[in-house]
């Protein structure tokens, strides 16, 4: 197993996790990535030894963790306490590429303005609405949410601070005020946020390089490297084949068990621009066919991306269909078998691992 890929699975605490809540392995790694829902609550899953999908929805029905749009403009889990300096941090990068789509929709900022004010108002005394609710009291005021219109509305008025996801039903979100929801949660000066989210981003990510973290911001590299110069001073550096990789400092030795199964959009993969460490190029259609945005979730040996794997629900157990890239032994499957019983674990199922076609 390489170096970066043996620190990465310690750091991202895949291996040896060291957790005793999902909030606090979430606190960890920052951000990760949402969009599919039960992927990213197995993503905590995976970092936090012994939890269930039980956990982490209490976690959000707590208040304890938010989705909202952060990052590249995509959905993510974040820490509550952390949702209001997060999405003022990304906002104006967000919204400077959404512009034009903006102007596509016809959405100028006055209709913006009076949709923002629909929102916090219909929330108001703490209710929780679903989309096509918030959708409804629009609509009931002579605002259109046809053609992403309503998405684009709500995804503004999460990155101007006032909305966040909060529990999850049938796989149907619903919205609530920070305000109201979560007082007391702070906000940052801008580079006290970059300087935190870059600590954070490098402690739990590293080895990584400054284009890396420029990459997962996904802003200007002045705004990366200007992050990690306030806060390198408590990380450490390594150069690897001549390229500088920056982490936290440890004695640990890391001594990650044989395999393991992550989900797809887990940010052991798309934490970072250059994903050779743990993925041969050849193969990343693989894991996202024709570059079309899905990510398949992973199989985890020594280190690499060694094939994908698909979960189906029938008659009450989860069956697993593994998809190596390549043949693998029988203690190779075995340890990919013991890894996806974690799995099963988390949500409370059987686990059937079918026989790969090698």
């Amino acid at each position: 197993m390489s170096k970066i890929a043996a620190y990465r699975l310690y750091n991202q605490h895949i291996a040896q996790p060291r957790h005793l809540d999902v909030t606090s392995a979430l606190t960890w790694m920052g951000a990760i990535q949402g969009q599919d829902y039960p992927g990213a609550k197995w993503s905590l899953g995976l970092r936090t030894p012994g939890s269930t999908d039980t956990d982490v929805e209490q976690a959000i029905s707590d208040k304890k963790i938010v989705r909202t749009w952060v990052m590249r403009g995509t959905l993510h889990l974040v820490p509550a306490a952390d949702v209001l300096w997060m999405a003022a941090l990304c906002r104006p990068r967000v919204m400077a590429q959404m512009a034009y789509r903006f102007i596509e929709l016809e959405l100028d900022e006055a209709t913006i303005q009076r949709s923002n004010t629909l929102f916090v108002n219909a929330l108001a005394g703490g209710l929780q609405l679903t989309r096509k609710e918030l959708f409804e009291v629009l609509e009931a005021a002579g605002i259109s949410t046809a053609g992403q219109r309503g998405i684009h509305l709500l995804h503004r008025a999460s990155l101007d601070g006032l909305l966040c996801q909060g529990t999850v039903e049938n796989n149907n979100p619903s919205f609530m005020r920070i305000d109201e929801a979560l007082p007391g949660v702070r906000a940052l000066p801008r580079d006290e946020a970059l300087a935190l989210l870059a600590l954070r981003y490098f402690t739990s990510r590293g080895p990584a390089t400054v284009q890396d973290f420029g990459w997962w911001l996904d802003f200007p590299m002045a705004d990366a490297r200007a992050g990690l110069e306030a806060v390198k001073s408590q990380l450490v550096e390594e150069v690897i084949d001549g390229v500088s990789y920056w982490m936290p400092p440890t004695t640990t030795t890391p001594q990650p068990a044989p395999a393991y199964a992550p989900p797809g959009f887990d940010e052991y993969l798309l934490g970072y621009k250059v994903r050779d460490a743990v993925l041969d190029p050849q193969h990343a259609n693989n894991v996202c066919p024709g570059k079309n945005g899905v990510f398949f979730p992973t199989m985890v040996l020594g280190g690499r991306i060694v094939g994908v794997w698909k979960r189906t629900l029938k008659r009450g157990a989860l069956v697993i269909d593994p998809q190596p890239f390549a043949s693998l032994s029988d203690e190779d499957m075995a340890g990919f078998a013991a890894a996806i019983q974690r799995f099963g674990d988390f949500w409370g199922l059987p686990v059937v691992v079918t026989r790969p076609n090698q």
